[in-house]
């Protein structure tokens, strides 16, 4: 079905809009494509990002006066989360703004009604996208928006008096409509409220587009809050407007997390037709707020060039933004800011060069102004690195500002802020000298594949002339080949010597029945075939019946049997016959309804091989409470879990220490708390078996064993993947630095306690291509990460062979062509890598990977066709010997799984397993031609995917030029326009209709899960509980827990105690204030 895109709507008045994904929700790929249509459609779109409270938004709607708010919920919880919208909304004067939500299938037809009945304006189904298009959406948005508020000015300047928010937007609103429509009734208006005006100080911040002016301004409005506690701020923020829709990309209040305070207030304001770097309606707007009282107001502008200075013209003080990225020196000359600022700031000074930017930009200063006499330090040039928590730099320039402003506004502002240091210091993840470490890959890849051919060729040449020997006479022509023999063997390398000498025997060994292997002094005997119901002997690894030398050669060094290097069929041998990959995926409720679904889902099975999934609340490290965007979300979509008691009902009933069980912890942002939380849970439940079997406590050297046996025993592996996180997932919590040295805390943690048995990370494509990566893109970017993960431990001083083999991976299985070679692929660059350029040993060049098939082909239309789409990706999956697989149930588009879905789900991967003749054999891939060429074809794509990352400065340096989410973005784009317009087919979403769909009250079929009220109820009562019986011990641990992270020690160690008394939104809190928050990016 082809659906013609619609025109752009175009309105009459100027419409603005605030967009956002829900409180602890994270996908935003639907959001980003809205706001940016919107933005293309004429719209001021004011972007909030991903996981944003209520309050959060309706705040910012009021603020920046929208008339639209639009909303993705993703996460569950939403009837609560779109109704305590309207109901702030109401509560707060502000019915008039419409409200549009959307959270594709998982918001079903009857909440649908519900929550408009409420007075939501729109929630969007996939039908609705089906039907309208993604332009039709829009437009219906718009012209639902395309209105301007009644506004009484009398009263309005009335209420201005008494610093009432609503009357500081609209009449910042009418100033920018006076000024747009030329309309000279506002004169009189303006007068007014200049005379209630007070001399309250301006900060002017300025500078180019990319120095990081919003990071600043918000650690400047951080620490003036914190230094002054009885004090307010007004943000006024200006970006520019698009010439040709009108649109504008107001993008500063993203950045900021220190603005959710009622002492702050901000305004985005576009430039329209001002043709500057500033709105012509910024004066007026800088009456309004300070008729309105507040103490200081910072007027941040757009983006500007070399001879802008419009700013200095409304402030009092000007603070220049910069970085070294600025050209020859002589191009300081030409930066008429630099005549004029008060304070520059050369901001990211941690980039290559800055120190000489720095000198150089002191020079330019003291030549403008004639100050040769005083030395560089007291100039107000700084160095400062906004991007870092408690930055130094920061600090010194924050003082600066307030002894400029104490200067000349004679504010009489005394901070308490102790400066330490003077100077920014960068505490780097990736040293400068090992920035262009994916160069190195990328040589070191396409080194061994040149090898190969090379080496390849050489063996066939001799395979060649040892054949034409065989059959010549002439004692002259026989000295002649063998000196020919000679030459070209002394080019054959060891390795592929190796591999033509042992070929035979490597053959005669498959051959075999079976194959019998010592493991310390216990014989193993591992069948080698099976037989078919017809009789046929099955081998369970098949040998190509390759003589050429040069082609045993390359199959060798690019493919091999599974278990041997290049390890590109597999990292084992054989798969395990007394477990099978499949994981038991539970988590809804409270912990002891998941772990009923645990028990529920093992019941049949010898090898318990758990998979947990959380709730959002816990995925963002917060405790259950009662406003509603918050307990709407409580045990949905995952299990509650917020103390140590809580892991300990999830796992009860599980022997945590046996070689069956196996324990996945699918969460990222708080991992390292949770991890400890389910370490002190593996450890108390041996502790108990230890008080049953012994009946008393242990002493505490027999403590200590038990300690230390349970973690080098304990099996499976926790996410822990900061870095995609920041590319696709969103569940970041804590600063990127202070999230990744937590990450190597916990494997610092694992090779003092030689915990080998489980993985620290899982490096994860899986989220990057739900947030919309294409599968090239998807491994491209994990890869990546996980090379960026080895270079940061190593920088830590560990040993390769101590981390490598504690890394693991977890990727995607979609429809696409190139996820069938996914995982060969990722096994062979690898392991080549870690062999050729790392030097790792065997075990460290084993990737291992968790596969899920892809939730991003789930539909809630015709829901029945998921478990089609699912069963082949799990077959492509299995075919190309995973690790481990999860299944998703068909109903996961619209709901928790029910008990019937999962089943299914489970059958899938059984009957693949169980029934499937093809499947008794352990390499089906190999040797098909199409397998070969995809295989290559991905490589060589992802390889080039390095190259252009290692150009952006390797991974860190691409994300901070957004690289990778702008990549995502675009790629998710591309996708939903071609489903949308039906150039994609997708069987029962846009092609094959169910004639019955387009009905009246047509209803998805299917049971929904949702956690009762009961549990809700009963996760907070057990906090408060847990809470009160800690409330002596909690805040000395979480001192010690802060003092050992400001310390530089592990924090992971020190969490493994912290965690027995407190709370996981008690840790999180604490660990805000000595590690930083993330800070969200466009």
């Amino acid at each position: 079905m082809h659906i013609a895109a619609a025109e752009p709507y175009r309105s009459r008045h100027k419409i603005r809009f605030v967009t956002a994904t829900s409180l602890f929700d994270g996908h935003d790929a639907a959001t980003n494509i809205i706001r940016r249509m919107l933005q293309a459609s004429g719209a001021e779109v004011i972007h909030l990002g991903h996981n944003r409270s209520v309050e959060a938004i309706v705040t910012a709607a009021i603020q920046e006066d929208a008339q639209g708010i639009a909303v993705s919920c993703y996460q569950g919880g939403h009837v609560p989360f779109f109704k305590y919208i309207r109901d702030l909304l109401k509560e707060r004067g502000a019915e008039h703004i419409k409200v549009f939500g959307g959270g594709g299938g998982v918001i079903v037809p009857e909440e649908v009604r519900e929550i408009e009945e409420y007075g939501v304006s729109k929630i969007f189904s996939p039908e609705d996208g089906r039907r309208m298009g993604l332009q039709g959406m829009i437009n219906h948005m718009l012209e639902l928006c395309d209105f301007s508020p009644e506004r009484n000015l009398a009263d309005e300047i009335e209420r201005l008096k008494g610093r009432d928010i609503r009357a500081v937007n609209t009449l910042i609103t009418l100033a920018e409509q006076a000024v747009h429509e030329q309309s000279a009734g506002y004169g009189a208006v303006r007068e007014r409220i200049r005379s209630l005006g007070l001399e309250i100080p301006v900060l002017g911040i300025t500078g180019t587009g990319g120095a990081g002016k919003s990071s600043l301004t918000d650690e400047l409005v951080r620490r003036f809050i914190r230094d002054f506690p009885e004090k307010s701020v007004a943000i006024l923020a200006v970006d520019p407007s698009r010439q040709r829709t009108g649109g504008a990309l107001l993008g500063d209040r993203i950045r900021m997390n220190s603005i959710n305070s009622d002492r702050i207030y901000m305004r985005s304001l576009a430039t329209r037709d001002s043709r500057s770097e500033l709105s012509a309606a910024i004066k007026d707007a800088i009456d309004v707020v300070r008729a309105s009282g507040f103490d200081l107001v910072i007027v941040e502008t757009s983006g500007i060039g070399q001879g802008d200075a419009g700013v200095v013209g409304v402030c009092d003080v000007s603070l220049y933004v910069m970085t070294c990225e600025f050209g020859a020196p002589t191009q300081l000359e030409k930066i008429d800011m630099l005549d004029f600022a008060d304070l520059v700031a050369l901001n990211k000074f941690e980039r290559k060069g800055a120190e000489d930017a720095l000198r150089n930009v002191r020079k330019q200063y003291r030549r403008n102004r004639n100050l040769f006499e005083i030395p560089d330090t007291d100039l107000p040039v700084y160095g400062t690195i906004a991007s870092q928590f408690n930055d130094p730099g920061t600090n010194v320039l924050y003082r600066a500002m307030l002894d400029r402003i104490n200067e000349k506004k004679g504010a009489g502002w005394q901070s308490r802020l102790q400066i330490t240091e003077r100077e920014s210091l960068k505490q780097y993840i990736i040293p400068p000298d090992r920035v262009h470490y994916l160069g190195e890959i990328v040589h070191s890849v396409r080194g061994y594949r040149r090898t190969v051919e090379e080496q390849a060729g050489i063996a066939r040449t001799l395979f060649q002339l040892t054949g034409a020997r065989a059959q010549v006479k002439g004692e002259g022509a026989v000295a002649e080949l063998d000196q020919l023999i000679g030459s070209f063997s002394a080019q054959l390398q060891e390795e592929p010597r190796r591999i033509v000498d042992g070929w035979k025997s490597l053959k005669e060994c498959y051959r075999q029945d079976a194959q019998v292997t010592k493991v310390r002094d216990k014989e193993i005997r591992t069948e080698l075939y099976t037989t078919s119901l017809s009789g046929t002997r099955i081998p369970r690894v098949c040998l190509p019946e390759y003589e050429d030398w040069g082609e045993i050669v390359k199959w060798s060094m690019k493919e091999n049997v599974p278990g041997f290097f290049p390890y590109t069929a597999g990292v084992f041998p054989f798969k395990r016959a007394e477990e099978d990959p499949k994981r038991q995926f539970a988590g809804e409720g409270t912990p002891e309804r998941t772990n009923r679904r645990f028990h529920y889902l093992c019941q049949d099975d010898g090898a318990k091989r758990l998979s947990t999934a959380f709730d959002s609340v816990t995925l963002y490290g917060e405790d259950p409470d009662y406003p509603p965007d918050i307990y709407g979300k409580v045990g949905e979509s995952g299990v509650s879990i917020c103390t140590v008691e809580d892991m300990q009902k999830l796992y009860a009933g599980f022997d945590l220490c046996a070689p069956s069980t196996s324990v996945s912890i699918t969460i990222n942002g708080p991992a390292p708390i949770m991890l400890a939380f389910f370490f002190n849970t593996a450890i108390e439940q041996q502790l108990e078996l230890f008080k049953s079997r012994q009946g008393r406590e242990p002493l505490q050297e027999e403590y200590g064993q038990i300690r230390s046996r349970t973690l080098q025993t304990v099996r499976g592996t926790v996410q822990a993947d900061i870095l995609k996180e920041d590319q696709g997932q969103n569940t970041c919590i804590f600063s990127t630095e202070f999230a990744l040295r937590m990450m190597g805390d916990i494997q610092q943690y694992f090779i003092e306690q030689q915990v080998r048995n489980y993985y620290s990370v899982s490096i994860s494509g899986y989220h990057i291509a739900e947030a919309g990566a294409n599968p090239i893109s998807q491994l491209a970017f994990t890869l990546s990460n996980g090379f960026t993960y080895v270079e940061y431990y190593l920088a830590r001083g560990m040993h390769i062979d101590d981390f490598a083999p504690n890394l693991s991976f977890f990727f995607s299985n979609g429809l696409d062509p190139e996820y069938t070679v996914i995982g060969r692929v990722a096994r062979r660059i690898w392991a080549v890598v870690m062999r050729e350029k790392y030097g790792a040993n065997e075990r460290s060049q084993k990737l291992k990977y968790h596969i899920q098939t892809s939730g991003r082909s789930l539909h809630a239309q015709e829901m029945d066709f998921n478990d089609i789409r699912t069963t082949l990706q799990a077959l492509m999956a299995l075919y190309d010997n995973c690790n481990s697989l999860h299944t998703n149930a068909y109903d996961e588009a619209v709901t928790t799984p029910s008990e019937g879905s999962v089943r299914r789900a489970m059958a899938v991967q059984m009957i693949i397993t169980k029934e499937l003749g093809l499947a008794r054999n352990e390499n089906p891939l190999q040797g098909a031609f199409i397998i070969d060429e995809l295989t290559d074809l991905v490589e060589e794509a992802v390889v080039a995917e390095f190259e252009r990352i290692d150009q952006r400065g390797g991974v860190l340096g691409a994300m901070e030029t957004q690289y990778q989410r702008s990549k995502i973005q675009d790629e998710s784009m591309l996708y939903e326009d071609q489903k949308h317009s039906g150039e994609l087919p997708i069987v029962g979403v846009n092609t094959f209709l169910n004639p019955r769909a387009g009905e009246e009250g047509y209803q998805i079929p299917g049971e929904l899960a949702r956690a009762t009220l009961e549990e809700k109820e009963q996760q907070i009562r057990n906090l408060r509980a847990f809470q009160e019986r800690n409330k002596e011990k909690a805040p000395l641990a979480l001192k010690r827990l802060q003092e050992t992270a400001v310390a530089g020690g592990n924090i992971f160690a020190e969490l493994m105690e912290t965690v027995q008394c407190a709370s996981l939104g008690q840790i999180t809190r604490a660990l805000y204030e000595v590690g930083g928050e993330y800070r969200r990016n466009m």
